[in-house]
């Protein structure tokens, strides 16, 4: 009940005050909680890779320590985009898998995938052996794509609805968790740990996050809506009821089910029982489906574009470029960014994600993150750090700039899009729509990490014009939300439909799915044995 209290004061929406207390029990966060390490998987690597490929050690390990600046930068971009290639090709497949399997036991895979990769990884690092290295980038890339599509559709499909936005924002609070505990790893190893483990030791611990995932999620139940997908309804509502904490029962639970039924029944009415291929077409060929994937598509574009991994996978490359001396100042700066990260996404996920909403959120930080990567352009442009002389004013004020950009980032397009993208797909639809938006991501994800080093040499001074182009992109996120993304904060995911147009689903259909939902409700639940 004192969760349920202290929600209550916090989430500002009609649900918060329409639904039980009981709901929003212990069991629904530890789920999320377990589940969100998989975006750890992918922070823990962002903050692991860009630091240890700045130290010296690791340069002069891989043999590439005297090569050119222009050579240099290419072959860092070459091992941090490889993982990039193995979570674009985990999109391709995990879609199936994930219908086929469920949530739960693709979510345990995942970890144990990863975690092969993080020991490959270690052994090339070990070895100096770059071919290892690259291999174990991307069996790592297959586990960290696989968990991008899992862990918010499986979040989304078991939270409440009213608080469905912030616990489906524990997935970015874990992803920059993660960047910030690899980033004060790397500092940490700088300046306590020599020979070898400098730099093996922070690859290794990327196995921390997987392990948990894979043991967190072997003792979470399955997605009560990926059982009631394939008629486990028995299944459907033993974990319903326990993820609510209501008995069988209650309205509400009762009420979630008639829902479940009703939406599956109808979309099963419009399209029947479909192949990867008729998915596809329904998802692109009824107006309702195709908006809400050209929008997904869109929405992780403009994540990309805003260069949120050009600042994490190469934050210290950055802030020497910014006027900072040497290795050790930079990760020290790194860290404190991955601080401010963590803070700034707790806050969001606490204070704003269920009650300010969705596309506002994403409106007001499209804009203020334009304003501050044009700040540190301008800096770049008419100031420039000069080599062997202090950081002017100025770049100070840039430095700054960098800091509040992530904290409009993580107020905003960081949890916002997985939010919106996981929630907005009709349920058959919401696999192959969350890992649309993943394939979209992790393919533009591999663009700016192959191509960021190469700007900050061709764009300008240090790169100031790499600065302007995603404070372009910034402004014109905000304006492409204001004008085509709704609101979705508060309604169930059975409501989306009708959000988008696609009314035709609910009123073709008879009372079948109110019979089954009642036929449901007049059976005992069993314990699975």
């Amino acid at each position: 009940m004192a969760i349920a209290g202290f929600l209550r004061r916090i989430v500002k929406n009609d649900a918060m005050k329409e639904d039980p207390v009981e709901i929003y029990g212990w069991r629904v966060f530890a789920l999320a909680a377990a589940s969100c390490f998989g975006g750890m998987l992918f922070g823990w690597d962002i903050g692991a890779i860009g630091g240890v490929l700045a130290m010296e050690a690791t340069q002069k390990q891989f043999g590439y320590f005297d090569a050119s600046k222009a050579d240099k930068s290419n072959q860092d971009q070459n091992i941090v985009s490889t993982l990039q290639g193995g979570c674009f090709a985990a999109c391709l497949i995990t879609p199936y898998l994930t219908d086929r399997f469920g949530r739960r036991w693709c979510l345990i895979v995942t970890g144990i995938i990863t975690t092969i990769g993080v020991v490959f990884q270690a052994a090339s690092a070990e070895h100096g052996n770059l071919p290892l290295m690259y291999v174990g980038r991307f069996v790592a890339g297959l586990g960290v794509g696989a968990a991008s599509m899992l862990t918010p559709l499986y979040v989304s499909e078991c939270a409440p609805r009213a608080i469905r936005g912030g616990l489906t924002a524990f997935y970015q609070l874990f992803i920059v968790t993660g960047t910030m505990m690899a980033f004060w790893i790397n500092y940490g190893s700088l300046l306590h740990i020599t020979g070898k483990a400098l730099y093996a030791v922070p690859l290794a611990l990327q196995a921390v996050p997987a392990v948990f995932l894979s043991i967190g999620m072997f003792f979470c139940p399955e997605s009560p809506r990926w059982c009631a997908k394939q008629d486990h309804w028995e299944r459907t509502k033993e974990i319903l009821v326990r993820l609510r904490g209501l008995p069988a029962d209650h309205s509400y639970a009762q009420g979630e089910l008639t829902e479940m039924a009703t939406q599956l029944e109808s979309e099963r009415r419009l399209v029947g029982d479909a192949t990867a291929i008729t998915l596809l077409k329904e998802m692109w060929l009824i107006p309702g489906n195709r908006k809400r994937a050209i929008l997904t598509v869109l929405l992780m574009i403009c994540q990309q574009m805003a260069g949120v991994n050009a600042i994490n996978y190469y934050a210290p490359q950055i802030f020497k470029n910014l006027g900072m001396k040497g290795t050790e100042p930079s990760l020290f700066a790194t860290g404190v960014y991955g601080v401010v990260k963590v803070a700034a996404c707790a806050c969001f996920l606490t204070f704003v994600a269920d009650s300010l909403g969705r596309r506002w959120s994403l409106i007001w930080t499209g804009f203020a993150q334009g304003l501050a990567m044009f700040v540190v352009g301008i800096y770049g442009r008419v100031n420039p750090p000069v080599e062997g002389k202090p950081i002017p004013p100025f770049g100070y004020v840039a430095i700054t700039c960098i800091f509040l950009w992530t904290v409009f980032f993580q107020f905003g397009w960081g949890p916002c899009c997985w939010i919106v993208i996981s929630e907005i797909p009709t349920a058959r639809l919401r696999a192959m729509n969350v890992a649309l938006g993943a394939l979209t991501q992790w393919l533009f994800n591999f663009i700016i990490a192959r191509t960021v080093l190469t700007m900050q040499l061709t764009m300008g001074y240090k790169g100031y014009g790499m600065f302007f182009m995603f404070g372009s992109f910034g402004f014109a996120m905000g304006t492409f939300v204001y004008f085509f993304i709704p609101e979705t904060k508060g309604l169930s995911l059975e409501k989306m439909d009708e959000l988008f147009g696609v009314t035709q689903l609910v009123k073709n259909i008879d009372e079948e799915p109110e019979a089954r939902a009642g036929n449901i409700r007049e059976q005992p639940v069993e314990k699975r044995q």
